[in-house]
């Protein structure tokens, strides 16, 4: 079975980064595991330096905040496995499941790539339009090294890149519940006013990273194109073979009738 690299990007997230690094560790203990501090300043560092006394995994400390993106880029870098799962660092109540609902469809050959969604947050997963926004998500390292230098300097538009990118290369993306699993809103990490900047800043990152990857939507509209036309095509196909057979049958029942 092909082994894992977990990638945690983390930005001030000394409430929780303990918890996720620890359940990150426990349950893959066959799996490489890496921590990027984006540039903290809160108490995360010392935090993971104390884990590293009981857990395995490799801890790098960037001097800088450089944005999400330029972390997951930095940790697929330095990353040895053929399989690449992005986990947040400000989740809780972390399960065994979680990991292998996730990654299980990689495993399987199902998927190109899976995208877990949190059911405890502020929108019913089955009514969530931003699910596609999640940070956990596993996919096979080989598809995302082509884009590393394009997703370094986008941000908070990372997740729209990735998923436009394999789209648009007809990858096969699929959505996973993870029951239980706990990502808390910005409204319960800081002030309401802060939150909303936040949140609308995020949005105008990703609304440019729409607008500047035009290609990319282009793309991703010419191959559904492709493969309606393979299945129409398919289903003329069968259509057709199908009343070949009936006029063969019907031409064998005019023989034995002359």
């Amino acid at each position: 079975m092909k082994k894992v690299s977990i990638i945690i990007c983390s930005f001030n997230e000394e409430k929780t980064i303990s918890e996720v690094v620890t359940s990150c560790c426990k349950y893959n203990k066959e799996n490489e595991v890496i921590v990027v501090d984006d540039g903290s300043t809160d108490n995360t560092e010392s935090i993971l330096i104390e884990l590293k006394n009981n857990y395995n995994f490799r801890y790098e400390k960037l001097l800088q905040n450089k944005g999400k993106s330029w972390a997951m880029a930095h940790g697929v870098e330095i990353s040895v496995n053929e399989i690449i799962l992005f986990f947040d660092a400000d989740l809780s109540n972390i399960t065994k499941e979680h990991f292998e609902s996730i990654l299980q469809p990689i495993f399987n050959n199902n998927a190109d790539m899976v995208l877990g969604q949190p059911s405890e947050t502020f929108i019913d997963y089955r009514i969530n339009p931003f699910k596609s926004f999640t940070g956990e998500r596993a996919l096979l390292k080989n598809d995302i090294l082509p884009i590393l230098d394009d997703i370094r300097e986008i941000r908070f538009g990372v997740e729209t890149f990735i998923n436009l990118y394999f789209q648009a290369k007809g990858k096969r993306i699929k959505y996973v519940l993870l029951k239980d699993l706990i990502h808390p809103t910005k409204y319960s990490k800081t002030t309401s006013i802060k939150a909303t900047k936040e949140y609308i800043s995020e949005g105008q990152e990703i609304t440019l990273t729409l607008l500047k990857n035009y290609d990319l939507i282009t793309q991703r509209i010419e191959y559904l194109i492709k493969k309606a036309n393979r299945q129409t095509g398919n289903r003329f196909s069968t259509i057709q073979k199908e009343i070949n057979n009936k006029l063969m049958m019907l031409k064998d029942k005019m023989k034995k009738i002359r």
